[in-house]
């Protein structure tokens, strides 16, 4: 099993770039659907981790379905802090898992050899996340009624910071809430989050986060205390998730957008290294 993550589209109303004309976002996620539809072998879903438009408009997520329509396997999306629930819900009424829940938009899916579990950790009108407690009472019965069941966990906001000041003010709030649901759930395995347009790794409560690379814009690797917010324009990845074939461990891979010379063979007709 394979599975893609898109992030942090940013979509704007047809014909609308974003950053002063510098980025167009609407062309970087078009190209980065026919990657994923042009893999061999394809993944079999995609998870969206929010940031879908860039200001919530029904203009926005309408010009980005003309993209997200075109993939050859089914998507499944989470708001974050640059999305409406309400126009997401009113533009993706066929997704019928978007209707799970009332308020928060978190859902769980169930028919793929991983139990997909999406929370919502929006906050209508500002840029960090939050676990309150209907979410985190929401998540802890979602997941007692399957605590055999491998589970990944998808999110927007990431639950620590980076090293990124400027995006670390706006990570996830209460997050010792979540913690206190993944201890007593051992079976969710990975948790898949957005927000950085970057990939990030690192562990938490004893297993392993994954922040979604950017498709579009990266914000800018500064490290530094108090770097200013700016973002570059870098290579552009996708992150797959594979559930190996053979030993049955969840794998994290990137894939590069970007034509790349090669592939080039390491051994010549005798099997021989080529020198």
């Amino acid at each position: 099993m394979i599975i893609a993550q898109l992030t942090d589209l940013h979509i704007k109303a047809e014909g609308k770039t974003a950053y002063a004309g510098k980025v167009d976002t609407f062309a970087k996620l078009e190209r980065a659907v026919s990657h994923l539809n042009a893999m061999v072998p394809q993944p079999e879903l995609v998870l969206i981790t929010g940031d879908l438009g860039d200001f919530g408009l029904q203009e926005e997520y309408r010009q980005a379905r003309k993209a997200l329509d075109r993939l050859a396997m089914p998507f499944f999306l989470i708001p974050g802090n640059h999305d409406d629930r309400d126009n997401l819900r009113a533009l993706f009424a066929d997704h019928e898992y978007l209707f799970q829940t009332e308020g928060h938009l978190s859902y769980v899916i169930d028919r793929f050899p991983l139990r997909l579990v999406g929370l919502d950790t929006s906050v209508p009108g500002q840029s960090h996340g939050l676990i309150d407690t209907p979410r985190s009472e929401w998540l802890q019965a979602t997941l007692n009624l399957a605590t055999e069941r491998r589970t990944l966990l998808f999110m927007h906001h990431p639950p620590v910071a980076v090293g990124l000041d400027h995006m670390d003010v706006q990570c996830l709030y209460e997050a010792d809430r979540l913690a206190s649901v993944l201890q007593q759930h051992p079976q969710v395995e990975l948790i898949l989050c957005g927000h950085l347009h970057r990939p990030v790794e690192f562990i938490w409560c004893n297993r392993p986060v994954y922040v979604g690379s950017a498709h579009n814009h990266a914000v800018t690797l500064d490290l530094s205390p108090a770097a200013p917010a700016s973002f570059t324009l870098e290579p552009a990845m996708i992150r797959l998730i594979q559930l190996h074939p053979q030993n049955g461990m969840l794998m994290s891979h990137q894939s590069h957008i970007d034509q790349c010379d090669g592939p080039y063979p390491f051994f010549d007709a005798q099997g021989r290294l080529i020198d």
